[in-house]
Formats: C-alpha cells, structure tokens, sequence
C-alpha cells in the first residue's frame, strides 16, 4: 500500500495531511503507523482533511498515511446474518478476542468470514444471461433466511460460460464465470459496495403494504409502511430504546438491522444480551438468525459513529435486492447529529443552527431517502423493501431543535413520546395528538383486503372520540365535569376506556406484548359498538351513572391481557353480550317510563 503523504495537524478524530495530491474524496486511508482506519471528507491543494475512525490519541505528525484508493466500503455476502459489528462492519466478537474490552488501535478482522465453507446452490446454469444484481445461486446462511448471492449491480451483461455444482465452497472460490464482450469475469459468494452511494434499483413502487409491528397505537392509529419513513422523538425516560426493541422484535419484516449510534453503554449492552435470547414470532427459532446489530456505543470513536447508519443501510438494501422486506431501526439519530456537529466543529466549519453544519438537513435526507419498496436488478423479477424509523433525543424534549425538526421534513410517519404521559406509566407514551401518519390512507386497502373493510371508518371514529375527549378537558378543566351534558361526559368515559383498554400495551405482558391485527380490529370495534350502543341508550331514558356501573366495562378492559390470540372467538362473544345489555338496559328503562 503506497504511502501517500504525512499527518501534520491532529485534532481529535480531524487530521490534516499534505502530500495528498492525488487522494479522492471519500477515499479511505490508513494513518499512522498504527494504520487507524480513516476517511478523506476534505481536499485542499495537496493537504487533505481526513477524519479517523478509532482514538487518535498518541498520533503525531509526521506519522505517514496510507492510501487505499477505495471508498469506505462494506463486505456483503454469507456469514453477515446473526452478527455484531461495529460501525465500520468490524465484527466485535472477533475484535473482542484479538484486543480484550476495548478496541485497539489499528485492529482489524475479516467483515465476513472468509474461511468458512457454505453449501452453494447455484441458480444459473451455461449459457444464461447475467446482468447486475442476477441471483447466482443460494446459500442457507441460518435457518430462517436463505442468503442469495448476488451479482455486483455495475457487472457488465455477459453469459455464463462456466458453474461450480452444488457443494460446499469458501466465499473467495469463484462459483460462475461470465463472458462479457469476449472478456472473462469471475463472480464470487460475496462482494463489496459503497456505504454512501444507494443501491439502484429498476423501480419504486408507492408503500401500501403496512409493517405490521403489533403495537395497536402504532399500526391501527400511526401506521408504517413497508418501504416507509418513521420517528420517534421523546425525552430521557419516554421508552424510546422499548418501543423500537418492540418494532424490532414483531415487525413482519423478514431481515431486521438494530443500529446503535451513540447510545449509553448500558443500553447497549441490553440490546446484546436481550436479542440473542429472543425467539421469532412465528417460527420459534432464535431472533438472531434474522437480526443483524450494528453497536457505536457514546464512548466509541465519534466518526465512526457518523458512518454506522451508513454502513446498516447499505447491508439493508443488499437484503433487500434478495427480494426481502427489511426494517432498520438507528437508535439515535441525535447523537448521529452531534457526531456531526464535532466532527465539523474540529474542521473550523461555519457553524449553523445550535452549532450543527449546515448539511445537517441534506445528510438527513440522504438516509431517509433510501428508504423504499422496490423492484430489483437482475432476475428473476423480485421486489423488497427497507423501512427507515429513527429515533430522536431531543435535549429536554424540546421538538423544535434542528434534528427533530429537520428530521421532520423527511419522515411520513411521526411517533411523539410524551413526557407527561410517561410519567403516569402509560406506556407506549405515543401522544396520540401530536403523533401523525401520512400511510393511513395507503395501508387502509391492505386492511379492507385482509382484516374488515370497516377497519377505515370505525379508526376514524375512536380517534374521534380521543380528539373530542381533548377539547372537553379543557371545559372540565376550567368548568368542572357537571358543565357537560350526559352524551359529552360519555365521550370522556370511552375515551377513558380505549387508552386504557386499547392504546396501553404492555411490552412485558405474555398476552399483551404483540396484538394481531385481528384482534386490533375487534377490540377497536368492541370500544366503538359499547359507545354506540350507550349513546342510544342515553337517548332512550338510560342513566350515565347505569351505563358507568355496566360489568362489561371491566371485562372490556382487561381483554387485551385475557384473551389470547388463539381465542379471538371470546372477543365476538364479548360483543353480543354488549349488545345484550344495552337491549335489555333500554327495554328495562322503557318498560319503567311505560309504568
């Protein structure tokens, strides 16, 4: 490796060399003769602004650097799935062993690896045609994702004109080989691609499928769709890190990326320790076999921690091309930001809002804007998704400071946590006012087909009822409850009863931790058939106070715990019995107004 020139200014993770003449930007270099992992983000003349990846402390100039001619890249191929890395895709386990508790300097391992043998199967034989992003073949990388091997999307159209047979092969051995324009190129298991360039792909289809994560505040009031945008912004102690554990652990996406970008340590730990011993949902097989983590932890090299989305978004457009829905979850984007604002700080960079660059709102939208549903390269035709939902830490919860509200602007789906509700131990603390949803109207077909063609109309009259409750408190606020009429105060009973009986969900709870969209359904419609049916009572002579001392309300309420998923029958009874009592309710009232 040619050395290329030589430190002459150190400043944290910024570093100027000279000498750099022929460096490109975005170029990864080795500096010092510890050879640190760097990045050129600047050139001046010959002197080149580089920002290192690992402590620079101990860096002296004079100290050379390493020219590599490449882009900060990533590895992708079998052997990815069930990994930990860290933001530069170095796999810590492996790290770990080699440098103890902390990463030396200088270390390096294999992103994948390179010495294990996998059963390959190919999927092409003599003779085809192979263009970029053509499935060669494919690998059973755990037993929940088959890993399909994939040709670099720039590889020139060619024939194959040779294939290994099935068996077990190194992800170096050369599985096909193609003849472009009379040109031989020999395609392996894996390949390496840019963090910060999207993969292309032939076409974006609008998201209409939602990502079900079996959260009811989030899929029947603030649906994400497959191929959506989401965040979710809330203050120290609002259960961010939970509800993303959650998304993360239920979502009905087949590949699942948790990024940890600047979060404290402890929490860190909890996501490792927790992940490996969750089990899948629907086939019982460890999480972990379709989980990747990516840990940058607060007291890890700064830069790196800005380069970690990049590095999970590229492995989560890679699975994507094999025709898979993936969701990544960047926990948090606000400590992405401040990595940021440091780094541009350390540059003498014109400081902008709160002292983030002025890129800040562009590098925000070149993340969420790889979000997408798509059709891939190559055949055979297949369509995936990535699914982006960060999440925001905005100091003192103030969601006017530049990342919230930059993040904002490039989001369809906004999930506000709300300190007030947290504190009264309601949880998921999603404040159903501020929150907002720009996929109800997309996913609402999806519902029709699959749950009720209800769904639509009886959401929008429960979120009614929660919107009415809002106004009215603040007449009780001022007036007291007994200014209201009796069908007003009844607004504030049901609404009373869908956050308790239907927004809270316990994460911990066996039954209550995931909700169907079956049952979703039902107990939404169940709140929307009891406030109905006791309107109509009302109108018929029927006291508050005998509709406020109904047994069923208690039941109504504690259904989300009773009743498993495997027994949605007692939900439909639930609802008859509804419908009994207030029959019997109003026939009573009626039969003593006869009297």
């Amino acid at each position: 490796m040619p050395v290329k020139g030589k430190v002459v200014w150190v400043s944290g993770p910024a570093v100027k060399a000279d000498g750099m003449a022929a460096s490109k930007m975005y170029e990864t270099v080795e500096v010092g003769d510890a050879k640190m992992v760097g990045e050129v983000i600047r050139l001046t003349g010959d002197v080149a602004f580089i920002q290192v990846y690992e402590s620079t402390s101990g860096l002296r100039p004079g100290e050379p650097v390493y020219g590599t001619g490449l882009p900060l890249s990533v590895s992708l191929g079998p052997g990815m799935m069930g990994n930990i890395y860290d933001g530069l895709q170095r796999p810590l386990n492996i790290i770990a062993e080699k440098s103890g508790a902390f990463i030396g300097k200088g270390v390096t391992a294999p992103q994948i690896p390179f010495d294990k043998k996998w059963d390959f199967t190919p999927r092409v034989k003599v003779g085809d045609e192979v263009v970029g992003g053509t499935i060669l073949g494919v690998v059973p990388e755990t037993q929940l994702i088959e890993h399909r091997v994939l040709t670099l999307p720039n590889t020139p159209k060619g024939k194959v004109v040779d294939v290994v047979p099935a068996g077990k092969y190194d992800i170096e051995q050369v599985v096909v080989t193609i003849d472009s324009d009379g040109k031989k190129i020999p395609l392996k298991m894996y390949h390496r691609w840019p963090v910060r360039i999207p993969r292309p792909s032939v076409e974006r289809f609008e998201p209409e499928i939602p990502l079900l994560s079996g959260q009811r505040v989030i899929d029947t009031y603030f649906p994400i769709a497959k191929g959506g945008t989401g965040a979710i912004p809330g203050g120290f102690g609002t259960g961010k890190t939970v509800t993303l554990h959650q998304i993360a652990t239920w979502a009905d996406a087949k590949v699942v990326f948790h990024v940890g970008c600047g979060e404290r340590g402890n929490e860190m730990t909890e996501v490792l320790v927790k992940f490996p011993e969750l089990k899948d949902p629907n086939t019982g097989r460890p999480q972990m076999e379709r989980t990747i983590l990516v840990a940058n932890t607060s007291n890890m090299p700064v830069a790196a921690r800005e380069a970690s989305i990049y590095t999970g978004v590229t492995m989560a457009e890679y699975y994507r091309d094999m025709g898979y829905d993936t969701v990544l979850v960047a926990d948090s984007t606000s400590r992405w930001a401040e990595a940021l604002r440091e780094i541009s700080g350390r540059l003498e960079e014109m400081p902008a809002e709160e002292g983030y660059p002025s890129y800040l709102a562009s590098r925000l939208a070149e993340f969420y804007e790889r979000a997408g549903r798509v059709r891939a390269q190559g055949t055979p035709e297949r369509n995936g998704s990535v699914t982006l939902i960060g999440a925001v830490s905005p100091t003192g919860a103030d969601f006017t400071e530049p990342v919230t509200t930059h993040t904002i602007r490039f989001i369809r789906t906004f999930w506000a946590l709300d300190t007030r509700l947290a504190y009264s131990r309601h949880y998921p603390a999603i404040n159903w006012m501020t929150s907002y949803s720009g996929y109800v109207s997309t996913v609402a077909k999806w519902w029709a087909q699959n749950v009720s063609k209800d769904w639509e109309s009886l959401r929008g009259e429960s979120y009614e009822v929660l919107q009415r409750e809002d106004t009215l408190r603040e007449i009780v606020r001022l007036l007291g409850p007994e200014a209201l009429p009796d069908e007003e105060k009844l607004i504030l009973e049901i609404a009373r009863m869908i956050k308790i009986g239907f927004l809270q969900q316990n994460s911990y709870d066996a039954v209550d931790t995931y909700c169907s969209p079956q049952k979703q359904f039902k107990l939404m419609n169940i709140m929307v058939t009891f406030h109905e049916e006791a309107l109509n009572a009302l109108r018929n002579g029927v006291t508050l106070a005998q509709v406020r001392a109904s047994p069923l309300i208690p039941r109504i309420l504690r259904a989300k715990f009773e009743i498993k998923e495997t027994e949605l029958n007692k939900l439909d009874d639930l609802m008859e019995d509804i419908k009994k009592e207030f029959k019997q309710m109003t026939a009573q009232e009626v039969a003593a107004v006869a009297k």
